[in-house]
């Protein structure tokens, strides 16, 4: 008796559920999934359609669409400028994959394969390192290496150079500059290559003869060879589209890049060029898709090196003796490089009431006015609001977000794969690219949202879900399908599950996911220098004008307000790191 009306309910109140459910059958996919399908594919193709739109039509005064047309990709192929920039950029991002892997491989074997002192420090430099802007890195050696930096005054003292200093404006001063702020990066993607290298097959070497350095090159070198040509493309790929070393070191220079050129059709114009800038962003995005295919290819050729075995498996190193006094040494050296002296110099800045280069007289004018003027009410307290304010809600919302999407796709809910794929694929946009693509999005958007935080917001949530999905991928797979089913069993529906079982116990990752993304996003200056206005002014783009004015000490206070504080949260990041996902010892 009572089955009747519970099925009479059933049919009458849940009947529209049932053919929603019939019909995403239908198409193989989960209403939850479908909507945040959906909502990925608002974020990510209006951006791509309005790109590949502004690369085809001229535009009028206002910046609205004109006329149909051919002409930017016929300037774009004809004029020798693009081909100079393509080959500019090639060679630059060559030549800093190459340097950054050179250091990395170094710092790693030391610290992964031998029994070098103080080699546990190394992980958290690096990692404090993610700290210190892009824009204050590059400029801290500009302030290092340039006409009146300390490096050249010290040539001209032992060697009389005069003139003929070195010039950090050209090709190998963007190599270095770029291959030495990738070092860090390099080393922590190649600290995991080196360790996981089984130390029987050195061991093997070194009983036949071999040295440390034969066996080095002959064996240790060999096996991490696709994660070092993995890590190369990669570097390669991030070099390539990168625009903070080029923009303050080749445009002085007359260098240009593929990524400042987008720039300059932009931001220094008149009146703007948004459909060359469009054909520049396209060709770059085409570029970097091509490369990220590559390396992804690459990727899944490397279980022929693969030497972790369940048998005979010993994560071991090796004993130096007294080289092991020498690796130390070579630690510190690129310590100083790496960190000390970039911070040195922007700390020495930040101090003096105006900046002549370095000398002993400046160290009896040092002052904290500049850091007086940052702090008080106006732009600079501002912009350190404004950048706080964006990492917090980029990272809030992509951390949660990509938590979702993880969890539908690792459980293979019905489509959920699609998920995987769409949060990926900002992966192919270069962030010089996203923030053009943007631009045109709130130009043509009927809500007034370009120059205003919200859309730098919006472009850096896109920009980085791939590091989120990342993330969040890999704390769901910890957790085993046993505990959902308990759950289940006692009665707790699917969202409940989620939120009081998967979440607690995937914390921790998306917790370090939150740092991370918060680092990444508020040292960057890609997005932020073609969307922000006025009003929404955030360290990196304060800390590039006040370069390009001229007042250095003002900038050197604002990057050392700034990367004070970063560092406590890369130090966060580091801990947390340490203690839920990376093993540095």
């Amino acid at each position: 008796m009572t089955a009747g009306p519970g099925k009479i309910e059933a049919s009458s109140g849940a009947a529209p559920g049932s053919a929603a459910r019939a019909l995403w059958a239908r198409f193989g996919i989960s209403p939850v999934v479908a909507l945040l399908a959906g909502v990925l594919l608002l974020l990510i193709v209006p951006p791509l359609v309005f790109l590949v739109k502004t690369s085809f039509y001229t535009t009028t005064f206002t910046g609205d669409f004109d006329k149909f047309t051919f002409r930017f990709y016929i300037d774009l192929v004809s004029d020798p400028k693009f081909l100079t920039s393509l080959l500019n950029t090639c060679t630059y991002a060559i030549g800093s994959a190459c340097v950054a892997i050179g250091l990395g491989v170094i710092q790693a074997w030391i610290v992964e394969r031998t029994n070098t002192p103080l080699r546990k420090y190394v992980f958290l430099f690096s990692i404090v390192s993610l700290g210190i802007p892009s824009v204050l890195y590059t400029i801290s050696f500009l302030l290092l290496l340039g006409r009146s930096g300390p490096v050249n005054e010290l040539l001209d003292f032992f060697f009389a150079t005069g003139r003929s200093g070195i010039n950090v404006y050209s090709m190998w001063g963007m190599i270095v500059i770029e291959g030495i702020d990738f070092a860090p990066l390099a080393f922590l993607l190649l600290s995991s290559v080196f360790r996981s290298t089984d130390a029987s097959f050195e061991e093997a070497a070194m009983m036949c003869g071999a040295n440390v350095s034969r066996t080095f090159r002959r064996i240790t070198m060999k096996l991490a060879l696709p994660g070092v040509y993995a890590l190369l493309i990669l570097i390669f790929i991030r070099a390539f589209e990168s625009f903070e070393t080029p923009a303050f070191v080749g445009r002085p220079g007359g260098i240009y890049v593929l990524t400042t050129n987008i720039f300059e059709n932009i931001q220094v114009d008149e009146p703007p060029n948004y459909g060359q800038a469009g054909a520049f962003a396209v060709a770059l995005l085409v570029i970097v898709w091509g490369l990220l295919y590559w390396y992804n290819q690459l990727s899944r050729r490397a279980e022929r090196y693969q030497t972790i075995t369940g048998k005979g498996y010993r994560p071991r190193v090796m004993d130096l003796g007294r080289w092991k006094y020498l690796t130390a040494g070579v630690l510190v050296i690129l310590f100083m490089i790496i960190i000390g002296f970039p911070v040195g110099i922007v700390v020495y800045a930040a101090l003096q009431p105006f900046y002549e280069g370095v000398s002993l007289a400046g160290f009896s004018n040092m002052t904290l006015d500049n850091f007086a003027q940052v702090l008080k009410p106006g732009s600079f307290r501002d912009a350190i609001t404004n950048t706080v304010i964006l990492g917090v809600a980029t990272a809030t919302i992509v951390g949660p977000f990509t938590l979702l999407c993880a969890w539908l796709a690792v459980r293979r809910y019905r489509g959920a794969w699609l998920l995987d794929q769409l949060a990926t694929m900002p992966l192919i946009f270069p962030s010089i690219v996203m923030g053009a693509a943007f631009l045109q999005v709130f130009l043509e958007s009927p809500i007034p949202l370009y120059g205003t935080l919200v859309s730098i917001i919006i472009a850096s949530s896109v920009r980085y879900l791939p590091y989120g999905m990342r993330y969040s991928y890999a704390g769901v797979l910890q957790v085993h399908n046993e505990l959902e089913e308990a759950a289940a069993l006692a009665g707790a529906s699917r969202p409940k599950t989620f939120l009081r079982v998967v979440a607690p116990l995937v914390a921790p990752a998306v917790v370090t996911c939150w740092v991370f993304v918060f680092l990444v996003s508020t040292k960057a200056v890609s997005i932020p220098i073609l969307l922000a206005g006025p009003d929404s002014q955030v360290v990196a783009v304060t800390m590039f004008d006040l370069w390009e004015n001229g007042q250095t000490v003002e900038l050197a206070a604002v990057g050392v307000t700034w990367a004070a504080f970063m560092t406590v949260l890369s130090g966060l990041f580091y801990v947390m790191a340490r203690r839920y996902g990376l093993k540095f010892e």
